[in-house]
């Protein structure tokens, strides 16, 4: 039995992660913000986003390439960064960075992933981005910028909609705290996930290594109080403004992608700024619940800039990687995805991941009846009910 027989679309990789994990790592992963309507909100506007399918096309001859920012990609697809990825599985950045350098895909790290620029260099092939929460101190801020460079990371991601921590309520009821402590209830849900205790002994609990070499405010120690959602890496952050921008614009020389945009008016503006690319998103619901769903957001942003569009937030399937490009995207970026399927079927998962989505693009496209994925925003499109 093949893992196409086993494992034919990503719920199913989710349900498997979610019984390979302890309670308070799937709550990390899985969960957002609040209550959690923006996240739902996510999938139903995906959701509602129908095609009309053509007829009597006759044999196809589909290619998923995309050219993204001078870059042949053999599908529109990259792996988005995860804070505190190592926590989801032991050395997630190592194999996910692995996995796309082997696929010819983006990969993303985050400044707060349990692996520095330096663990992954020479991992990640030709498409490295590191994405950067934005550090307060300047000196801290080249270091970081210098170190990201020397690693091979070309291409730099700054988020721009965590201006303070999320609440994250079902995160805070899991247990879980940052830095994460195995407390004896944490240490109960750990003994029921062997796989994952196994590998965590051999690599030690995960922690922030970019940060590492910044940590030396004894304030920022183990005996400081924080919040559930709160770690070394607020910190070092601040809330970013335009100037910040032009400083980052004028000290980096690589690709600049502006992160976590919904609004066509904030778009017109980069663009005016000289960012190289900006990435639509909500941050799949985990920082403000009465956000819009993203996909609702990237039509006017689209009309609003030239520049090349990355859209994410509640992507599950090839399907609606097609809605996302139908409506102006031109790059599709999956975080929890690929560590779902990571986390269900180890090293395998991301690539397996990667063709089921190739699979049921390819699929999609020939009930449309179309051959190149620039011609899905030609195809008539309706409104679909629940």
């Amino acid at each position: 039995m093949t893992l196409h027989n086993r494992y034919p679309a990503l719920e199913d990789l989710r349900h498997r992660a979610r019984r390979r994990l302890p309670k308070f790592v799937w709550e990390y992963l899985d969960s957002g913000t609040g209550q959690e309507y923006c996240k739902r909100r996510n999938r139903a506007a995906l959701d509602r986003i129908g095609f009309l399918p053509s007829v009597l096309h006759g044999p196809l001859e589909c290619s998923l390439e995309t050219q993204f920012l001078g870059h042949a990609l053999p599908v529109p697809l990259g792996m988005a960064p995860l804070g505190m990825s190592g926590l989801i599985w032991p050395d997630a950045e190592g194999h996910l960075a692995r996995a796309a350098r082997d696929a010819g895909l983006p990969y993303g790290l985050s400044t707060v992933a349990s692996q520095s620029p330096e663990d992954l260099k020479d991992q990640f092939g030709q498409h490295g981005w590191f994405q950067l929460y934005p550090p307060k101190d300047p000196d801290i801020r080249k270091d970081m910028l210098q170190r990201a460079k020397a690693a091979g990371f070309h291409t730099l991601v700054l988020t721009v909609d965590v201006p303070v921590a999320s609440r994250r309520e079902r995160q805070t009821r899991s247990g879980l705290t940052q830095p994460p402590r195995l407390t004896p209830r944490l240490m109960a849900q750990v003994a029921q996930r062997p796989a994952w205790a196994w590998g965590m002994a051999r690599r030690g609990m995960p922690h922030m290594r970019t940060l590492d070499k910044y940590t030396t405010d004894p304030s920022s120690g183990p005996s400081t109080v924080r919040s559930s959602t709160a770690h070394i890496g607020y910190l070092l952050r601040t809330s970013p403004d335009w100037d910040y921008l032009d400083w980052l614009r004028d000290h980096w020389d690589g690709h600049l992608i502006i992160k976590g945009v919904l609004r066509a008016e904030d778009a017109s503006q980069l663009e005016q700024r000289g960012v190289d690319a900006i990435w639509v998103s909500n941050h799949a619901g985990r920082q403000f619940d009465a956000a819009p769903a993203s996909i609702d957001a990237l039509p006017a942003i689209r009309a609003a800039t030239t520049l090349p569009l990355i859209f994410d937030s509640g992507v599950e399937t090839g399907l609606d990687v097609l809605r996302a490009i139908a409506l102006g995207a031109d790059l599709v970026m999956l975080g929890r995805g690929f560590h779902f399927a990571l986390a269900a079927l180890g090293p395998t998962g991301p690539a397996h991941l990667i063709d089921i989505l190739r699979q049921d693009l390819l699929a999609n496209m020939g009930q449309l009846g179309i051959s190149d994925l620039a011609d899905i925003r030609k195809v008539e499109r309706v409104a679909l009910s629940a």
